[in-house]
């Protein structure tokens, strides 16, 4: 019996509910209805305040909008800004002079200073006009990717030419340096020493572009001003300016700067081994004796290196010096390869056009001479005035030593001689004499059967 009442006192405690359950009470049948009452009375509140509130959003906006359109049409200039895109933009004045080296100073083809202009492209697109702004504006340079913009784009958005903008590699030094931010007044900057401090190398393209553009945050009164841009270049190393070729060569330059000899390479040696170190003794050899320095320079130079060379050398400017070889009673006039402007014979001028009608083997071998005591030779500057010039040639004259006399008998004897005996007059070297003599221009037809004879070289077209 006990072990009964046990087991219905198990089974009555299995059957009472837990406390927690008897503690929740279920929401009773009147809270419910009031709730969807409620939620019915919020839902028709909503629905009669939407028409309300739609109409005083209404009236906002189409305030504010006339407040706006109202202040456009109080400023033409505005309105016309609003809808048309600017014509103003920047650009560079000239092209960059190349080859660009890194700690180099920058500048444009003719060794001037950059300048940067405000143009207007809306007159005609490709002929730009500078124009001036009635305040000044501040403008950046900065170094773009030279695939900036792509070929099939001529056209980019401040956020395109933004990105593009090249920085530093890390851990180098600012990749340009030097007068980058300058101030355009009367529509144009002069921009100051600027350089680059390492090579385009390391980027794709290989290639940079200058850029210039408004400086962010200035105020341009509402104008939006395009940036410029020049062509893509490449950015070499200070180490190779030691070796670079100049153009045009000068005079006085070592004559491994024209181009196909190398700097301590084969030619050069060949040359520096018969005494020609600059550029003017390469082109007096040319003009002396055209065959001796091709056959110096060897067949390693082939026929059109050579005509590469010759075109390069030939760009040099001669310059305002003239030289005179003289002897009793004559003076030889020359400019600094040895050509002829004029000559004097027992006191009368001979022009240019005079000597054609010389004898050649004659007028050569005063050349010649001339060549070989260079030393010798008196130089003159053709900017000098009339009578200075007089003096110092006077001078000259009165100091030679009379011992050429018999050199006058021969050139006497032959001083005309037919049409078919002249020299030919040719080339793209203009010179000028301090008397206004026309110069004396020399064909060059490179032969291999000149004549030892012939006054005027054959090589140079």
């Amino acid at each position: 019996m006990a072990a009964k009442r046990f087991l219905n006192d198990e089974e009555s405690n299995d059957q009472d509910p837990p406390a927690e359950k008897r503690l929740k009470r279920r929401p009773s049948f009147a809270s419910v209805i009031g709730e969807v009452v409620m939620v019915n009375s919020l839902q028709n509140l909503f629905s009669s305040l939407e028409p309300l509130l739609r109409r005083v959003v209404h009236e906002e906006v189409e305030h504010v909008l006339r407040r706006c359109s109202q202040s456009i049409s109080r400023s033409p200039s505005l309105r016309i800004q609003a809808l048309e895109p600017s014509s103003l933009q920047l650009a560079f004045s000239k092209p960059l002079s190349l080859p660009i080296f890194t700690g180099s100073k920058i500048s444009d083809n003719e060794n001037n200073p950059l300048q940067v202009f405000v143009v207007d492209k809306s007159s005609a697109p490709h002929m730009m006009m500078p124009i001036t702004l009635s305040h000044t504006i501040k403008v950046e340079v900065v170094v773009l990717d030279g695939d900036f913009p792509p070929r099939e784009n001529n056209s980019w958005t401040s956020e395109e030419f933004e990105s593009n903008i090249v920085k530093e590699r890390t851990g180098k030094r600012p990749l340009l340096t030097g007068d980058l931010n300058v101030t355009v007044r009367d529509g144009f900057a002069m921009i100051g020493e600027i350089e680059f401090t390492d090579n385009s190398s390391w980027i794709r393209s290989r290639k940079f572009r200058l850029g210039a553009r408004i400086t962010p945050g200035t105020n341009t009164h509402g104008l939006r001003v395009r940036e410029a841009m020049t062509d893509a270049f490449i950015v070499k190393d200070h180490r190779g300016e030691l070796y670079k070729k100049h153009y045009p060569p000068r005079l006085e330059d070592e004559v491994w700067r024209l181009e196909k000899i190398g700097k301590e390479g084969a030619f050069h040696r060949k040359l520096a081994s018969q005494g020609i170190k600059t550029v003017q003794d390469f082109l007096k050899l040319f003009v002396v004796d055209p065959a001796k320095l091709r056959a110096t320079l060897g067949v390693g130079m082939s026929e059109k290196m050579w005509e590469v060379t010759l075109k390069h050398a030939r760009t040099c400017e001669m310059g305002s010096k003239q030289y005179i070889f003289n002897g009793n009673q004559f003076i030889i006039y020359m400019n600094p390869i040895c050509q002829v402007l004029r000559a004097e014979i027992n006191g009368q001028i001979y022009t240019n056009r005079e000597i054609s009608g010389m004898n050649r083997a004659f007028i050569q071998d005063l050349i010649r001479q001339a060549y070989s005591n260079w030393n010798s030779v008196k130089e003159i500057d053709e900017n000098m005035n009339g009578t200075a010039l007089l003096a110092q040639v006077q001078e000259m004259v009165d100091q030679y030593p009379n011992h050429q006399q018999g050199m006058i008998r021969p050139f006497e004897q032959n001083l005309y001689l037919p049409s078919n005996a002249h020299i030919e007059c040719s080339d793209n070297w203009q010179l000028h004499s301090p008397y206004n003599f026309p110069a004396l221009q020399i064909q060059h037809t490179m032969s291999e059967s000149s004549s030892e004879g012939d006054l005027t070289p054959h090589g140079l077209p």
